[in-house]
């Protein structure tokens, strides 16, 4: 067994919360470090509520565990550089790095050979009017940090389009029939485990449905996980993370990297006999990796703002799985919870 026995975790949200419970199942604890409200509070074993900034809190959170990890990118460089001197951070800085900036993530994945929308850096609107000429329209403009969920886009029309004031970056228009996405775990040793890719289903910038199997064929899908497991061993990444990518007529392009438990796999909760929460625990704890096989069909749909108000109905029906966050309000876009059904 691990000599680990006590996980930090960065981030007090729906992700945080999952992973302490399946940490739990594995007679491990998690403290949970989150400056605002946090759900995960109310399964963990012990919660620090303070500001990135506070020193003498992180100082004290690192010094109450065995590993550090993270529900979410992005934390500010600075907490990082000081919890990284007292304990280990898992996945490492430089998956953090990648990910947490649009620019540098697209510039990483055409390093290594793999298809990215074309792309551009916009910093300012004189870099937005050539970048246009050259991508052509339509595109998106996407703040370079802290975009998710739809969050800091703008599509680029015919009309006139206006720097939005934040380092950006340009995308052209992918035309591609379905968005896919792979969950893959990677330990320490190197060892790999990726879990079926699922299709995926966005309203308004938002995840709406997870749909495994997502009835590709067998090599775009193998392709895919390849893709996955390239990124992972590129990065030298320790733990899960969640690759999404777009099927178009000239194969796979990847349109971004989450490096963490990612929305798209709670499927896994219903489908696997070890989930993706309890996978990134076993890596980030140095145990070994869990079968990522699946054992049954399953379609995931995320309870979004009102959505809630559905649940009544939805303990009534059978082969479904529910998971509620605990958020106290519900509002318009706000994750409160997501439901498994098992399909076949």
């Amino acid at each position: 067994m691990s000599e680990i026995r006590t996980i930090g975790i960065l981030g007090g949200g729906q992700l945080g919360r999952m992973l302490s419970a399946a940490a739990s199942r594995l007679g491990l604890r998690c403290h949970i470090y989150e400056p605002g409200a946090a759900p995960a509070g109310d399964v963990a074993w012990r919660l620090t509520t303070a500001p990135y900034e506070d020193e003498t809190a992180l100082r004290a959170f690192a010094e109450s565990v065995d590993v550090i990890t993270y529900e979410f990118e992005n934390v500010p460089t600075s907490a990082l550089d000081l919890l990284e001197s007292l304990r280990p951070i898992r996945p490492g800085r430089r998956s953090l790095a990648v990910s947490q900036d649009r620019l540098t993530e697209k510039t990483f994945l055409n390093e290594i050979g793999l298809a990215t929308a074309p792309f551009a850096d916009v910093p300012d609107q004189g870099a937005l009017d050539e970048a246009i000429a050259r991508i052509g329209r339509p595109s998106i403009l996407k703040t370079r940090r802290m975009g998710y969920d739809g969050k800091g886009q703008v599509r680029i029309g015919d009309g006139p389009a206006e720097w939005t004031g934040a380092p950006s970056v340009l995308e052209g228009f992918v035309d591609f029939s379905a968005e896919i996405s792979v969950i893959i775990a990677r330990g320490a040793d190197g060892q790999t485990a990726a879990y079926d890719p699922g299709l995926n289903v966005h309203e308004g910038g938002i995840l709406r449905r997870t749909t495994i199997p997502c009835g590709l064929p067998a090599r775009l899908t193998t392709d895919a996980v390849l893709i996955a497991a390239r990124i992972a061993n590129a990065l030298d990444h320790v733990g899960v993370m969640g690759v999404e990518l777009f099927v178009t007529p000239g194969g796979l392009i990847v349109n971004e990297i989450a490096p963490r438990v990612h929305n798209s796999g709670h499927w896994t909760q219903a489908g696997c006999a070890v989930d993706q929460f309890e996978q990134h625990i076993r890596a980030v704890a140095g145990l070994p990796l869990g079968d990522g096989r699946r054992h049954a069909d399953v379609v995931m749909e995320n309870l979004i703002g009102d959505d809630i108000a559905r649940v009544p109905a939805l303990l009534a029906q059978p082969s479904t799985q529910i998971h509620l966050y605990g958020k106290a309000q519900a509002r318009p876009g706000r994750k409160m919870g997501h439901v498994n059904r098992i399909t076949g």
